[in-house]
C-alpha cells in the first residue's frame, strides 16, 4: 500500500486514477483547484486539497501531511488548438506548475513520480504505430511542455534520486463501466462526447479536415479507455515501488480509427445519426496518431481491457445518458 497524491485527481481522467488507487488498497490525497475537475467524481473520504499547484507551499504541506510516497501529475492544460494560440499561458500552466510539484516534492522527500504525459511529444512521426524511440518534434506547445518536463526528469533523477515514469498516452475516452464517472468538460474538445451531444440534440460536431492522406480524408487517432489509462498508472507506481528503472511509456490500443468511423459507431450505439459538418484543419493536428505500445505491456504487465472502439463509445453513452447535465445533478441531489 502506498501513499499517493494526486494533482488533478478530481479531473477526467485523474479521478479514474483515484478511483483505482482507492480499490487497489492505496490512500489517496487530491490536489484539485476544480477549475476543470469536480469533487462530485471522487470516492466518498478522500481528502481534498483545493489549490493550484502553483502554490508550492501548499502542495508541499498536502504532501507532508498526507506522508506521502508517491505523487501521480494529472493537473494540465490540454487543449492542443488553445496551446497554439496561448503557448505562454501553457508554459506558465504546465511548466512552471509541474516544476512546483516537483519542487514541493523535493522538498517534502518524495522520490516517486508518475507523470501524465502525451503522444503530442512526437509531432508529425515518421512512421506509425509509433514506438518510443520516436524522435520527439512536437508541433504545438501542448507537446513542447509536455516534453519539456519529461528531459527535466533524468537531471532531477541525478541530482536528488527522483524515480519517475512518464506515459504518453493517446486519446483518452470512454467512461467508468458502471456508469458512474465520466466526462464533463465545460468547454469539451474530445470527438466521442461532441458526437454524443450532437446525436441527442446538440450542436452538429464539426470535423477538422477532410482532405488528410487517410483512407476516408479525416484523421486517425487511437482510442484508449480511461480505466485503461488508470490501470496503466498503478502499473507504472508498482513498477517504481519494485525498482524499475525510470522510463517513458506509450499507453495506446495500436489501433487507429478516423473520426468518420467514429461518428458511425456513435450513431450506431446512440440509435440517432451524428449531425456533422465539415470545418477546416486545425493548426497543430497530425493526420495520424497511434501507438506501438508493446513495452508498457512487456515490462509493466499492462493490457488493455477495453480495446473496441464499440464498448468505448458504449461506456461513455452510458455516462452521459445518465447524467445529461453532468455532476451539476450530483450537486443538486
Amino acid at each position: 500500500m502506498a501513499r499517493v497524491v494526486v494533482t488533478g485527481g478530481a479531473g477526467y481522467i485523474g479521478s479514474h486514477a483515484v478511483r483505482a488507487l482507492v480499490e487497489a488498497g492505496h490512500a489517496v490525497c487530491v490536489i484539485d483547484d476544480l477549475s476543470a475537475g469536480h469533487a462530485e467524481a471522487l470516492p466518498k473520504g478522500v481528502p481534498l486539497v483545493q489549490a493550484r499547484i502553483h502554490d508550492t507551499g501548499t502542495v508541499r504541506k498536502a504532501l507532508a501531511d498526507h506522508r506521502a510516497d508517491a505523487v501521480m501529475h494529472f493537473a494540465a492544460w490540454l487543449k492542443v488548438g488553445e496551446s497554439v494560440e496561448k503557448p505562454l499561458e501553457y508554459y506558465v500552466n504546465n511548466v512552471e506548475g509541474t516544476l512546483s510539484v516537483l519542487a514541493a516534492m523535493r522538498d517534502a522527500g518524495v522520490k516517486q513520480f508518475v507523470f501524465s504525459s502525451t503522444c503530442a511529444v512526437y509531432g508529425e512521426p515518421t512512421a506509425v504505430p509509433i514506438v518510443e524511440t520516436e524522435k520527439k518534434l512536437p508541433i504545438n506547445a501542448y507537446g513542447e511542455t509536455k516534453y519539456t518536463i519529461e528531459r527535466a526528469l533524468p537531471h532531477l533523477e541525478r541530482s536528488q534520486g527522483l524515480r519517475w515514469m512518464a506515459l504518453r498516452y493517446f486519446n483518452a475516452a470512454g467512461a467508468h463501466p458502471d456508469g458512474t464517472i465520466g466526462e464533463d468538460h465545460a468547454d469539451e474538445i474530445h470527438v466521442i462526447p461532441l458526437a454524443i451531444r450532437a446525436a441527442t440534440g446538440g450542436p452538429p460536431l464539426r470535423v477538422f479536415g477532410e482532405d488528410y492522406p487517410t483512407p476516408d480524408g479525416t484523421c486517425l487517432r487511437d482510442y484508449i479507455h480511461v480505466c485503461d489509462l488508470a490501470d496503466a498508472h498503478l502499473r507504472a507506481l508498482d513498477a517504481i515501488g519494485r525498482g524499475a528503472p525510470s522510463t517513458a511509456y506509450n499507453i495506446g490500443t495500436g489501433t487507429p480509427h478516423s473520426v468518420k468511423s467514429v461518428i458511425d459507431t456513435v450513431s450506431r450505439v446512440v440509435g440517432r445519426p451524428v449531425q456533422w459538418q465539415s470545418a477546416p484543419r486545425r493548426p497543430g493536428d497530425p493526420a495520424a496518431l497511434y501507438a506501438a505500445a508493446d513495452r508498457a505491456k512487456a515490462e509493466l504487465g499492462w493490457q488493455p481491457r477495453f480495446a473496441e472502439l464499440e464498448q468505448i463509445v458504449r461506456h461513455a453513452w452510458k455516462w452521459h445518458a445518465g447524467h445529461p447535465h453532468g455532476y451539476a445533478e450530483a450537486r443538486a441531489s
